[in-house]
C-alpha cells in the first residue's frame, strides 16, 4: 500500500453537525412558501444531495427558484447561530493530521458559500489545502469527479489518499474515484489516526 499523503473530508455529519440550521432553514422555506412543516428525521433523510435537491421533493417545480432564494437567505444567518458545532475531535483529529504534513481537503455537496460560511464559523477552514463544493462541477457526489478533481490538484495519486463521508453517497463517490473510503455512522468521534490507518 502507498503511503497516505492527503485525507478529504465530507462536511455535514464528518466533521461538523449543521443540521439545526438545515432544519430551521427548511421549515421557514416551507411556511413562507405557504407548505407544511417537515419533521427533522424527514429533513435529515433528504441531506446531502445539495440545497436545490433538498427542497425538490417537497415543493413544486414553479416555486423551486423562489424556495431557493428564501432557503439562501435564512440559511446564510442559521449557519452561524446556536446548534451549529462541529463534532467531537474533528478539530484535534485535523491538527494531528496537519503535524503529519499531509494534505488536508473538503469534498461537499453544499454549494461554495455556504461552505465556506461553516467552515469559517467553526474556525476549521485554514487547515485545508484546497475546498471544492459540487456547485464548481457539473457533476455533484456521487460522480467522482469532485474527488478526481482535488486529487489533480494537490498531484495525489488515488492510492495516496483517504475519503472521509458519512453517507452512502460518499461510498459510492471513493468506490467511484479508486479511493479508500471510510464511512463514519455518527460522526467523527469514531475518527482517529488509527481508524485513518495513519498512527
Amino acid at each position: 500500500m502507498k503511503k497516505i499523503r492527503l485525507v478529504i473530508f465530507d462536511i455535514d455529519g464528518t466533521l461538523a453537525d449543521a443540521y439545526a440550521a438545515i432544519n430551521a432553514s427548511f421549515n421557514y422555506t416551507m411556511l413562507r412558501m405557504g407548505y407544511s412543516r417537515r419533521t427533522d428525521a424527514v429533513i435529515r433523510r433528504a441531506v446531502g444531495w445539495g440545497d436545490e435537491n433538498l427542497l425538490k421533493p417537497f415543493i413544486k417545480q414553479k416555486d423551486i427558484d423562489e424556495a431557493l432564494k428564501i432557503y439562501r437567505r435564512h440559511h446564510k444567518k442559521a449557519l452561524v447561530g446556536p446548534g451549529v458545532r462541529l463534532l467531537p475531535n474533528a478539530r484535534s483529529l485535523l491538527l494531528r493530521l496537519k503535524r503529519k504534513k499531509l494534505k488536508l481537503a473538503v469534498a461537499s455537496n453544499r454549494p461554495t458559500e455556504f461552505s465556506m460560511i461553516l467552515l469559517k464559523h467553526l474556525k476549521i477552514d485554514k487547515y485545508f489545502d484546497y475546498i471544492l463544493c459540487a456547485d464548481k462541477l457539473k457533476r455533484a457526489k456521487p460522480y467522482p469527479d469532485i474527488l478526481n478533481k482535488i486529487m489533480r490538484k494537490l498531484s495525489v495519486r488515488p492510492a495516496e489518499a483517504i475519503y472521509v463521508g458519512d453517507m452512502a453517497l460518499d461510498a459510492q463517490t471513493g468506490k467511484r474515484a479508486g479511493v479508500k473510503t471510510l464511512i463514519v455512522a455518527t460522526g467523527v468521534h469514531r475518527l482517529s489516526l488509527d481508524s485513518l490507518g495513519l498512527r
